[in-house]
């Protein structure tokens, strides 16, 4: 279940990026700390998988990232190639990451153009504000 049931459903947004890029196999938009916000192409159990694997990864690129001289902690994008195909993770929007799984026959430069397109045409939407106690004090 996606982790803020008020928030309006984003697969549909997500499912133009599987119907515009040949070989786009999983779409999931996740928040920072590893929890699905949306998804499409994809079973929730798939998607709730990639989501908590993509929190480990992105800490961990923020870290590598860090060790670029005037570098903020943050990533704007990881792709990694394996043989079966390609894994996209990118920023997109304040706490929350979008991440794609690919075929081989996926054109690694549309798919990167095309992320960059669905974030900033839906960056203020994407975004995943931190989560707050309801039952800590004020």
């Amino acid at each position: 279940m996606s982790r803020n049931s008020a928030r309006p459903s984003m697969d549909w947004m997500l499912g133009g990026l599987v119907h515009s890029v040949p070989g786009t196999r999983d779409v999931v938009l996740l928040s920072a700390d590893g929890l699905r916000i949306g998804h499409s192409n994809t079973n929730d159990d798939s998607a709730d998988r990639l989501a908590a694997a993509c929190a480990g990864l992105q800490s961990l690129a923020g870290a590598i990232g860090e060790m670029h001289p005037g570098a903020e902690r943050g990533i704007k994008l990881v792709v990694i190639e394996s043989d079966g195909g390609f894994f996209y993770l990118m920023a997109a929007g304040a706490g929350a990451f979008l991440a794609v799984l690919a075929d081989e026959s996926v054109d690694p430069g549309l798919m990167g153009q095309q992320m960059r397109d669905l974030v900033a045409r839906l960056g203020e939407h994407l975004s995943s504000p931190p989560r707050t106690d309801p039952e800590a004090p004020a």
